[in-house]
């Protein structure tokens, strides 16, 4: 299916989110869409996909002018969006989120719909089984899911806003070859990221926006400096390499064994210094996730001790850790971090520290206006935190973190960041670590973890290498352990 987009033109209150984009996408093509955070990327596709209404403009499909009054118009039209943050019920089974929205009557036909399904996970090597919860799946399995159903209710258009986010290199390769093969078959793909390598991996063309307006298309081969120049207006580079460990001990997991319904983890020793930076590597479900939160209290150890500054926190509360100056970042910022419906000068009263029993609003909104100066928040107090861009969500994440935390334990902290967000960010938490702050981080992107972890740990099958020095690996050599070779050791053991 052809789309074009003609002089789309967008605002929210002072904000030009869209500047009369005019963008023309031939069928069968997969169109990167590239910009820095707050470009306008995801405003632009969530009104070709019916979340927005444009203030002014014109969507054309096959040529015939449309309008699409709301994602499920959206469907009807042929166009379908699958968004940074999973839009399914994880309590609920797999079966079960599919049909959700479905229209085939009060009585849908389970078993058919099952059948459909399949058919279409065996053309694309997917293996969900539609009776698992969806809180079960891994993030790449739950985009899975969400093609699937784009797929069966007759999406010809698919629009993707930071797929690779969070998942695994494997999950990425898989997630690509599927983009591949429905653009061979006529499907139109619109693939949104900041991820320069992955859209110069996959996609036909970019379109690169910059602060609401379309800067050009470019087609391959792509120069990387050019993208990056045109995303950001300048050139953009890696800071040097920077530990700020400290010998004295903060963090401290004696014999620690881990085990949920998925896997087990056992005898893992580690000791965590101050100022120490430890990047967490591996396949998606390979337990770091697990590891973090035993970390943060959210999860018990069935063995073992976690002591913070020679504390004994085993089995104690979130709270408890809290106030130890452990604090944690989840991935899932809506789910877990943020409170959807609250404004973000709400979000700081809620996180900061209260004198008496009469909130003071005048001091709130000062340190509202600080944070969202200090973290280049693009929004304002009254702004709700779902009404932020993905990247925003992410830094107003980050700057709700107090001062002065012993540990910092982050899922994923620049995912939806573009390069220049990552970069300030990493600043930011360097000079956390300069001050003490000690930071265990889970990340997907590999070229991440080895900059700017002191230490790393891989997981693989239910197991944890030796700690790795970062300044010693290389980036074959950790690809080669999160695929298992090389693998010596099954648990952490210092000394």
């Amino acid at each position: 299916m052809k789309v074009e987009l003609r002089k789309i033109d967008k605002r929210f209150g002072k904000v030009h989110a869209n500047q009369s984009i005019s963008l023309e996408i031939p069928s069968g093509t997969i169109q990167g869409i590239l910009g820095e955070n707050g470009a306008g990327k995801s405003t632009l596709m969530k009104i070709l996909s019916g979340f927005y209404h444009a203030d002014s403009g014109e969507i054309l499909l096959d040529g015939k002018p449309v309008v699409i009054s709301s994602p499920s118009n959206a469907i009807q039209h042929g166009v379908g969006m699958l968004h940074q943050d999973p839009l399914d019920f994880p309590p609920m089974r797999v079966i079960d989120n599919l049909i959700i929205g479905y229209d085939g009557g009060l009585f849908p036909n389970r078993r058919a719909i099952a059948r459909e399904i399949n058919e279409l996970q065996r053309q694309f090597g997917f293996q969900i089984d539609l009776d698992d919860y969806v809180d079960m799946l891994t993030v790449g399995e739950r985009q899975q899911l969400e093609i699937l159903r784009l797929l069966w209710l007759g999406a010809k258009v698919l629009i993707l806003d930071e797929p690779t986010t969070g998942i695994s290199a494997s999950q990425k390769e898989k997630l690509f070859e599927t983009l591949r093969t429905l653009a061979a078959q006529g499907k139109t793909i619109i693939f949104v990221s900041h991820k320069l390598e992955d859209v110069e991996d996959l996609c036909h063309r970019a379109a690169v926006l910059r602060s609401g307006k379309l800067i050009g298309n470019v087609e391959p081969p792509y120069d990387t400096d050019l993208l990056v120049e045109m995303m950001f207006g300048k050139v953009v580079t890696l800071a040097e390499r920077e530990n700020c460990s400290r010998p004295d001990t903060c963090l401290c997991l004696e014999n620690v064994a881990i085990e949920d319904h998925r896997l087990r983890l056992a005898n893992i020793h580690l000791t965590v210094n101050k100022g120490e930076v430890i990047g967490l590597a591996g396949m998606e479900g390979s337990g770091q996730s697990q590891f973090l939160r035993v970390c943060a209290g959210l999860m018990r150890p069935v063995r073992g001790r976690i002591l913070a500054n020679g504390r004994n926190l085993t089995g104690r509360p979130y709270a408890d850790f809290l106030k130890a100056g452990i604090s944690y970042v989840p991935a899932a910022r809506l789910e877990e971090g943020l409170i959807p419906g609250l404004t973000l000068t709400e979000h700081f009263i809620l996180t900061g520290e209260q004198n008496g029993m009469v909130i003071d609003r005048n001091k709130a909104l000062a340190v509202t206006q600080e944070r969202i100066q200090h973290f280049s928040i693009r929004g304002t107090p009254a702004s709700t935190i779902e009404s932020l861009s993905g990247g925003n969500q992410q830094r107003a994440l980050l700057a709700l973190q107090r001062s002065g935390l012993d540990v910092l334990l982050l899922e994923h902290p620049t995912r939806g960041l573009d390069i220049e967000s990552a970069i300030w960010i990493w600043k930011q938490l360097k000079e956390r670590c300069k001050g003490g702050t000690s930071i265990i981080f889970i990340s997907a992107d590999l070229e991440e973890i080895l900059h700017y972890s002191d230490r790393i740990l891989v997981f693989f099958g239910g197991k944890i290498s030796q700690p790795l020095d970062a300044s010693e690996t290389t980036l074959e050599q950790l690809g080669q352990l999160i695929g298992g070779k090389g693998f010596l050791a099954d648990t952490v053991q210092e000394g």
